[in-house]
Formats: structure tokens, sequence, C-alpha cells
């Protein structure tokens, strides 16, 4: 590991068990101080409202201690050392998994506890307006940013043809290399390449060599209108020909350019990995506009991932929403909203897990809420909450039925 891959490490650690701590700790202290006040105005004279604050502080000080070294340190000791009980599927992320269980939902229990010690006591000293927004949920994407870049180089460019960081390293490992299929135009070949899933030579006659009779290469058909049934590539199926070919399969020579590199439209040449087509970058005077790179769109994909549930805790931060009890429930909801972290971006389960836990639970909290204290949030997320759900249920349950199952186009 050199000494830049040892930076990136340790910031990483450092940034991740920082995201773990600092919310406890403040959010502890701040309920802490509000015991402290209820204890003091119902025994004024007495000194057990210092007390239960230090006593409460010290706890958490002992709570962070305790789990991350019985916890946290253990479990990144497994996953840094590949235990396959951990990241051998390569589908969920422990990491994410044990922020949410050992800090965000012990920081949403105190906010419940510190919303219900004021409510019984008839206070209204603190309403934590703005840790919940800015604070746990701020370190929540912390730690989604940190474990999805981490992975990826800091410096240099990032590949142009694989854009997304966070395909799992199995899918490039199991995915086969795809032989080039080479244009008939005139020129020397160039020279010929080697590869895991066979090689390809050129014989004597120019026929291409070494392609599998199963070999399935997107973007060719079965049959061309217009040209030979005998012009086909030799490995591949008898029905299967290629545009251009002559009668006796042979392939004419490719131009001069040796560097260029020669493919079907819609496979990476190199790796045989699809990809949709890539234009020619533009090189005018505003080309600076047109820069992107997959890894600052992490940043920028972890904050609205999450813009629906910063909204949701929001509304706990209105007096009359906090002291009603109903900071109970919003805080359950945005806690099982929080839990779809665990799982990769990419994953299948994404897409039914945000409906049940996030998009159909805040349409009927925010439903509910309007309904009782006003519009204490934007219609813009009730609309977006409904319209999610309905499309979910339409598209992938109505259609399958006979009077949506048709062939018109609409």
């Amino acid at each position: 590991m050199g000494s830049g891959s040892k930076i990136k490490f340790a910031v990483c650690e450092v940034l991740q068990f920082a995201s773990f701590c600092v919310p406890l700790f403040i959010i502890m202290q701040r309920f802490a101080r509000i015991v402290a006040r209820v204890k003091s105005q119902l025994q004024p004279s007495g000194g057990n409202s210092t007390t239960a604050y230090w006593l409460i502080v010290a706890s958490s000080v002992a709570y962070v201690t305790t789990m991350a070294m019985l916890i946290w340190l253990p479990m990144k000791y497994m996953v840094f050392t590949k235990k396959r009980v951990l990241v051998g599927r390569k589908k969920w992320r422990p990491v994410a998994l044990a922020y949410v269980l050992l800090s965000t939902l012990p920081c949403f229990a105190f906010l419940i506890a510190s919303s219900e010690v004021q409510i019984r006591h008839n206070l209204r000293l603190d309403t934590f307006a703005e840790l919940p927004v800015s604070l746990v949920l701020f370190s929540l994407i912390c730690i989604d940013i940190v474990e999805r870049i981490r992975h990826c180089r800091l410096t240099g460019q990032a590949n142009g043809l694989v854009r997304d960081p966070d395909i799992p390293s199995t899918l490039l490992t199991h995915v086969g290399r795809i032989t080039p299929i080479v244009t008939p135009m005139t020129g020397p070949f160039p020279a010929p390449t080697t590869g895991n899933a066979g090689r390809e030579h050129v014989a004597s006659n120019g026929i291409v060599q070494g392609l599998h009779a199963n070999t399935a290469v997107p973007g060719i058909p079965g049959s061309v209108p217009g040209v030979p049934n005998n012009g086909a590539v030799a490995g591949h199926l008898g029905n299967t020909t290629v545009p251009g070919l002559s009668g006796n399969g042979v392939v004419p020579r490719v131009p001069v350019n040796h560097g260029q590199q020669h493919g079907v439209a819609g496979i990476s040449p190199h790796s045989g990995i699809p990809f949709q087509n890539i234009a020619s970058p533009y090189t005018g005077p505003l080309s600076f506009l047109l820069a992107s790179d997959s890894r600052a769109e992490v940043f920028a994909d972890s904050f609205l991932f999450w813009l629906d549930t910063v909204e949701m805790v929001r509304v706990v931060s209105h007096t009359a929403v906090y002291f009603s009890g109903w900071a109970l429930p919003v805080y359950l909801f945005c806690f099982l909203s929080s839990m779809r972290i665990v799982l990769t971006p990419h994953s299948p389960l994404l897409s039914p897990l945000g409906v049940l836990l996030q998009d159909l639970p805040f349409l009927v909290m925010r439903m509910a809420l309007i309904g009782l204290f006003g519009f204490v949030t934007p219609l813009l997320y009730v609309m977006k909450n409904l319209l999610v759900c309905l499309a979910y249920i339409y598209f992938n349950f109505m259609t399958k039925l006979r009077i949506f199952n048709t062939e018109r186009l609409f």
C-alpha cells in the first residue's frame, strides 16, 4: 500500500468514525441539559441536576467506547481482511448497517425521549431544530459517500467506458471478452490480440478464426438482407452473417491506423462490457462545460437520495409538531427509511423498499400532518410520494393485466 493509499485509508476511517460518534455526543449532551433543567425546576435547592447531566454525558462516552471496541473495530477488521461472512455476496454494506443501528437509532431515540420529557413536564426548552437535518443525516450521507468512493482512485481521470464506480468487481470478472469483428475496409491488418475467452487469428485466406459457436455478439442479426448466406464468420452459427463480407467469407483488410480499435457497436473492445454509443467529445471553446466525472456525481447522488428523508425530519422542527407527540412516528418512519443505505446503490431491492419504507409511509404521514397542523410540509413532496407509489403499482402490476396488456401505441 503506497503513501497515497495510506492517506486515503486514514482519511476515510477518520471521517466514518467521526460520523459515528459526533452525532451521539452532541445529541446526548443536549438531552442531558434538558434533563438537568427539568431536575432543577423540580428540585431548585438540590444538586441532582448536575449529577444527572454528568451521568448522561459519561454514559454517552461509555456507550461510544464500548461499541467502537466490541463492534465497530472488529467489523472493520473483518471487512478489510475480506471475511466471506461480511463481503462474500457484495449485495449489502455491513459498515452502513452498523452505523444505522449503533448511531442513527440511538440519536433518533434520544430525540424522541427529549420530546416526551418536555411534553410530560409541560416545558418547551429545545426542539432540536437543526440537529436531525444538519448533523445526523449529514453523517449518514458522509458514510454513504465514503462507502461508495473509497474504492475509486482520487487522482487521475476516471474510465470513460465504465462510468459508474459502484459496479461490483464480480461483474467485471465474469463478463468474458468478446472478439472484435472487423469492418470491410482496405489496408494492412493490425496485429492480432489475445484474450481470456478465446484467440482470434487471421488465416492465409483472411478468414477470422477463434469465435466459439455459442458466442453471442449484440448488433449482428441472424441474417441480413442482401448479403450472401455463405458470407459468415468462421465459428458462428450457420445462419449468422456479417454485412459486407464476400461470398467466400474472406474479410477484407483493415485501414492503416493501428491504434484504432475496431469492434462491434455497443461493446467495449477492451473489456467486452456493453456501453452506450459514446460520441466524440466536443472540443469547442466551451468544452469545459461538458466536464463530468462519476466520482463527483457520487456526491450529488448521495444528497439527492436523502432529500425526502431530510424534508420529513424537518417537519418535526415545527414547535406545534414537536410538542404534540408526533415526533415518535415521524422519527420512526425516518429511521426505517434510512435502512435502505444498507443495500448497494444498484441493488434491485432498492425500488420496492423505497416504496414500502419511504414513499408509502411518508405519504400517509404527510397527509395526516397537513390535516392536523396545516402546510408544515410542502405539497411537492406529497405529490412526489403519491406519484411514485402509483407509478410503481401501475407499471409493475397493472400493466400485466389483460386490459392493459395490448400492442397499441399511444
